[in-house]
């Protein structure tokens, strides 16, 4: 940056003050990230709202980026972690779960089911119309979702027949808005009714703002798959142990993990109880957006 630039830019922090959240603000832990936008409930358990896929940041490959987790509690209290196949790598939960299903017993195969991995997908998208919330409109945000609506986005690209044509979610140009409508159903999110609308451009197309949103308004996406981010094999087995015995021992997850403690830890899901009432916040809605 010149000194003209720089002298240009003197009393605008925006970029610091973006910086600073990112950092005072967990994006791959236990909590919400403040960048992170989501639908709001009405009293009838309805949302609605009109978004945008973004296109990738300049430095990045896609448009979006996939994450693995695994969210469930036993005696030694909740396991809320990224899971390292995200990164093509062995995971102790999962190696656990591939062993309780392949025993054969229904029962193991329960365990490993309250277990099992979740999968969420980040992508940047602008707030086109959100009722509930009229000043998120227009702002660049994170968007998290799950497989639901990922196939959405899949069958828009690769649409099923033959007189539909196929539609790049993620264009300015030749893009369309995405209608978000949420309802309850048995308790959980769905998604069924959400739909693209017909193809139009970002901004009527507008060049000037296209580009300034493109270069100073997406947000990264790497962050949430950059190994540092995540625990080491180690760590997450150590955690596991804790958590499904209530004892942390390094070891394997065999030796510490017999038979009567993991029926215990998932006849008392309903029943554990923790101080870190933010944890529980944050399961309820892994819960409400699987």
């Amino acid at each position: 940056m010149s000194f003209k630039d720089l002298k240009a830019k003197s009393g605008s922090f925006e970029k610091l003050q973006t910086e600073l959240n990112k950092l005072n603000t967990p994006t791959s832990g236990n909590f919400e990230d403040a960048r992170l936008w989501k639908p709001d409930l009405d009293k009838t358990g309805n949302g609605y709202a009109i978004l945008r896929f973004l296109p990738q940041p300049a430095n990045e490959d896609l448009p979006w980026v996939r994450v693995w987790s695994h969210a469930f509690s036993g005696p030694g209290g909740w396991y809320i972690e990224n899971s390292l196949t995200t990164l093509g790598k062995t995971d102790p939960v999962s190696e656990y779960n591939t062993e309780l299903w392949n025993s054969g017993n229904d029962s193991d195969k329960e365990i490993a089911r309250k277990q099992k991995r979740i999968l969420k997908y980040f992508a940047n998208v602008i707030v086109v119309s959100d009722p509930k919330h009229p000043e998120n409109e227009g702002t660049v945000r994170l968007f998290r979702f799950g497989k639901k609506i990922f196939d959405k986005i899949t069958e828009a690209m690769n649409p099923a027949f033959d007189d539909e044509e196929a539609l790049n979610p993620f264009d300015f140009w030749k893009g369309a808005n995405f209608k978000l409508k949420v309802r309850k159903v048995d308790g959980f999110w769905n998604y069924d009714k959400s739909e693209f609308d017909n193809p139009s451009a970002l901004f009527d197309g507008d060049d000037e703002q296209l580009e300034d949103l493109y270069s100073n308004k997406l947000h990264g996406l790497q962050e949430f798959v950059d190994p540092k981010s995540f625990k080491t094999y180690d760590e997450l087995k150590d955690k596991l142990n804790k958590v499904l015995t209530g004892t942390s021992v390094r070891g394997t997850v065999e030796t510490f993990t017999p038979k009567t403690s993991v029926d215990k830890a998932v006849e008392k899901v309903e029943e554990v109880k923790t101080d870190d009432d933010e944890t529980l916040q944050y399961f309820a809605k892994l819960a409400d957006e699987a």
